[in-house]
Parts: structure tokens; sequence; C-alpha cells
């Protein structure tokens, strides 16, 4: 049976192979993916292997139904892998302390893969604009911020006295918000 040609016409596209839908929607990131992560987690040495296993966990995803888009997933996956990286890494050297800020923030899987994506981007500015810190400031307010000491803990840690740490920690927050402002996608 042979249908007019408008019938025929008006069918709708084919679903794109695996392997065109990778080749479009997928690869074209790969150059930002990497420098993203580059800039995320300078300290990460196994960028080729975290980019391999988030292509990997976004297939696997696609082939069930999981993914509406593909950038969004991607970078969301990609965090992720190293994420995962970190956790199995038995210990978590000095030079990491601005990068754990971000350790604990997961995709919640009700949110939209643009407010996750929009919530890493300021979480990956407030890290730079922590490891833009001049260092004694930037160790200040690590202790302070992120693993709650009081001042005169810190003090009697560093051997400075306890206004020095309140001046300290008090410019970092400063600079921290200086930073996010002049920087921020938000304004």
């Amino acid at each position: 049976m042979s249908f007019p040609p408008s019938v025929v016409d008006q069918a709708a596209p084919a679903e794109p192979t695996p392997d065109q839908w990778f080749a479009t929607e997928v690869q074209p990131h790969e150059s930002k993916l990497r420098a993203w992560l580059r800039a995320r987690f300078p300290s990460l040495t196994d960028i080729d292997d975290v980019v391999q296993e988030a292509y990997l966990r976004l297939v696997r995803a696609r082939s069930s139904g999981q993914v509406r888009q593909a950038k969004p997933y991607l970078y969301a996956t990609a965090r992720n892998a190293v994420l995962d990286h970190f956790r199995h890494e038995q210990v978590i050297p000095m030079d990491r302390l601005a990068e754990i800020t971000e350790l604990p923030v997961l995709v919640d899987n009700k949110a939209n893969a643009v407010e996750a994506v929009s919530q890493d981007e300021e979480l990956a500015l407030l890290s730079a604009a922590i490891r833009d810190l001049p260092e004694r400031c930037r160790e200040i307010l690590v202790l302070r911020k992120l693993h709650g000491l009081s001042q005169k803990e810190i003090a009697r840690r560093l051997g400075i006295s306890e206004n020095t740490v309140a001046a300290q920690a008090s410019m970092g927050v400063r600079r921290c918000i200086a930073y996010f402002r002049e920087r921020s996608p938000r304004g």
C-alpha cells in the first residue's frame, strides 16, 4: 500500500542512534567539561578517567530514559564521579581544603537540572573565592567556617592572637563576598 506524499512527509523524525545522540548532544561539551573540572578540582589528576566515567554513567542513564537534557546531566554526573573518586581516597591532602567545601553538595533528585547546575556554578565561584584568599586568611576562614573551630582554638593552634584571628576571618568573609559579587552571573 502506498501513502500519499503529504502523509509520508509528516512522519515523525527517526530517533537518533546512540552514536548520533552522543556525537551531537554530548561530545561537543567535552572541552568545556574538562576546563570546568580543571577549574573546580585543580588537584584532580585523573580528568580523563572522570570524563570517561561520566560518559558511561550518562549513556546508561539515557538508555533507561532518565536523561532529558544531556549537558546538565553530564556536568552533574562528572561532579558526582569526582566526588566518588575523592571518597575512595583514604587521605585528603591539606591543599584540597578549598575543594572540601564542595563535597557535601549532591544533586537533589527533585531539583531540576538547570537549578542544580546554577548551584554548582555558585559553589565553584565560592571555592574560587576561598582559593584566591591570602594563605593565612584562607587557613583561618577554613578552620573557622568549615571546621567550626573557635577563635581561641584557632589562635592557639596557629600561635597568633585572637584579635588577629577575628580580623583575618572578617577580612576573608568580606573578600569572598566581594569576589562573589564581582563574578556572579546574578550580579
